[in-house]
């Protein structure tokens, strides 16, 4: 049983280690940098632990017991100089990584980046191209090798948006902003989750991040716009709304300023979990 469970734990962070991007990329290699880093204290501990359980064993009659024995120079050194060396190393790393892959730092590209808005719902998720003038619910589609310009805000709690093969994750709070880099230099379908509970249509609270060639892009957004409804105040306020949509859609055109309106609260908020649908039992964690 212990081994079933093991290996079924094993293949939770697998998405970390199967990086699409130079932001998961860059996070995997600090990921195991850390790990060769704490492996000089862990092997060498354990190793000891073996050897001294095997010399001092009671049938070993060379082992000597020294009651009286207090301080030595070396041990000591040995003790603390490399668990101090490891420390050093690991906030280098931290520091280095922390600046470097800064979320609000744009990515180095000759590439001008792709602006998308990107509000949290309950519980569902609405991306806005604003200068395409189109959006799309539970599908972030984006071309290959263009940095994503990514703002991030919730029209209701406060959620995390997170597509672990491209990189890190931001919060996202009613009433604010973040800015998030992204971008995929990969053909490929990335699973996007909600990393904060937020009610019990959180499990179902996620979406693809479709990353595809540039001409095929192009096609999409042309697809788009001679499709589907218009995603204006009144569509907005349907779509704030609690509910697990069945499958992703998208919208032909976007009201201009929308987002602005749902960050400063122009438009309302969202109930959150003290609303109810059909099937979905509020929590009440607001």
């Amino acid at each position: 049983m212990a081994a079933v469970v093991l290996g079924v734990l094993a293949g939770c962070g697998r998405a970390q280690l199967q990086p699409a991007g130079p932001v998961s990329d860059a996070e995997r290699k600090i990921l195991l940098d850390s790990v060769v880093i704490m492996l000089a204290i862990v092997i060498p501990t354990i190793i000891a632990t073996i050897a001294v359980a095997w010399w001092y064993r009671a049938s070993n009659r060379r082992a000597r017991r020294r009651p009286d024995f207090v301080y030595s120079g070396r041990v000591e050194i040995v003790v603390w100089s490399i668990p101090a060396l490891v420390v050093i190393f690991l906030g280098g790393i931290a520091w280095i990584g922390s600046h470097d892959l800064d979320p609000a730092q744009p990515l180095p590209s000759h590439e001008a980046p792709l602006d998308i808005q990107v509000v949290s719902l309950d519980w569902k998720w609405l991306f806005i191209y604003p200068k395409l003038g189109i959006a799309s619910v539970n599908s972030l589609v984006v071309p290959v090798g263009v940095p994503l310009h990514l703002r991030v805000t919730s029209a209701s709690v406060w959620n995390v948006f997170w597509v672990p093969q491209l990189g890190s994750m931001l919060y996202c709070m009613s009433g604010m902003a973040g800015t998030l880099y992204l971008q995929a230099d990969q053909t490929g379908v990335y699973r996007g989750v909600s990393a904060m509970i937020s009610g019990d249509g959180f499990a179902d609270m996620h979406f693809d991040a479709d990353a595809m060639p540039r001409d095929q892009f192009a096609a999409w957004v042309a697809s788009t716009r001679g499709s589907g409804p218009a995603l204006d105040d009144p569509a907005y306020r349907k779509l704030l709304r609690q509910s697990v949509p069945q499958h992703p859609y998208t919208f032909r055109s976007v009201r201009p300023g929308l987002f602005a309106d749902i960050v400063t609260q122009r438009l309302p908020q969202g109930d959150g979990p003290r609303g109810g649908v059909p099937g979905v039992h509020a929590v009440g964690l607001r």
